[in-house]
């Protein structure tokens, strides 16, 4: 597909990129990226199934656990037909509205993930602070009200993207560096002045994904303040015990994402297989890791699990 000059043309393509150099074995690597995909919808569906039918794990930690493995799904259901489309069948093409499309659930999934993450945190903080009040403060309604009000938010932030990207002129090329589209890697393409929506998308980074850390970081440093507290250390172990998946979650989440958010704008001497790697991580790790961390954490559903299974 040659690259287009000076006029964009809405039926133009841009074309995949699998691992570089290594197309000949591309059908051999689609089999772990199949099991992979298969596992990740397996078990946070598991996870969704059980929450909803059991009404013991109708508990604020459960809910918000019920959340992320919902967007977690949304995130797979928008990147494997690309991801997969590319290494098991060479379908590398994608028409620019597809692509922009794509761009958008990504994005807006993934700012959606980050305030999740946030909410779990400022769950843990209230079941070790205020124990005795958990269940008052966290109510089911006001739960849905504040995962409410963070969709919209990403709903809002993420949606001039598209628009702002279709208005672009593309003429450096139509090869996207990974298997599925993202913001910076589509913007590298343009020959327009994208100085506004690379601002605008660095600034919208830092006031979703960066203010959402830095408050789950705030979240843990009172949480590590309330347990050195408490007298018993059999009960600090056990406290800080109940915050080690969603430390798992947070860290298999944001450490990806923001080095590959790092490295495509800034990085332009970075190899191309270091991001392709960290673009499968940040991708594909978190909804695979998410369900096993809090089944083998959580002996309630760890156990219903089992029970489901066996019979």
């Amino acid at each position: 597909m040659s690259a287009v000059n000076d006029t964009k043309f809405n039926s133009a393509m841009f074309l995949f990129t699998g691992i570089p150099g290594q197309e000949d074995v591309h059908l051999w690597v689609s089999i772990p990226f199949c099991l992979i995909y298969a596992t990740s919808v397996l078990g946070n569906s598991v996870i969704l199934f059980i929450i909803k039918t059991d009404p013991n794990l109708h508990e604020p930690m459960y809910i918000f656990l019920s959340m992320l493995a919902l967007t977690d799904l949304g995130l797979l259901i928008s990147t494997v037909p690309t991801v997969l489309g590319t290494f098991l069948f060479n379908s590398r093409k994608i028409t620019f509205n597809a692509c922009f499309l794509q761009v958008y659930f990504i994005s807006a999934l993934q700012c959606t993930e980050s305030s999740v993450l946030l909410l779990m945190a400022f769950d843990r903080f209230i079941a070790i602070s205020n124990p005795l009040r958990y269940s008052s403060i966290l109510t089911l309604p006001r739960i849905v009200k504040m995962g409410l009000v963070f969709v919209i938010r990403a709903v809002a932030v993420i949606f001039p993207f598209p628009f702002l990207l279709n208005q672009f002129q593309y003429c450096r090329g139509n090869v996207l560096s990974h298997s599925y589209c993202r913001n910076e890697d589509v913007m590298k393409l343009s020959c327009s002045d994208t100085r506004i929506i690379s601002i605008y998308g660095l600034t919208m980074k830092i006031l979703t994904m960066g203010l959402d850390s830095l408050l789950i970081f705030l979240s843990y440093v009172m949480i590590l303040k309330t347990v050195l507290s408490i007298a018993s250390r059999v009960e600090r172990l056990r406290a800080l015990d109940t915050c080690f998946s969603h430390l798992c979650a947070v860290v298999l989440f944001y450490i990806p994402e923001i080095s590959l958010s790092l490295i495509q704008r800034f990085g332009k001497g970075s190899s191309p297989l270091l991001q392709i790697l960290l673009g499968f991580i940040s991708l594909l790790v978190p909804p695979l890791m998410n369900p096993i961390v809090y089944s083998v954490k959580s002996k309630h559903l760890r156990v219903r699990i089992i029970k489901v299974f066996f019979q």
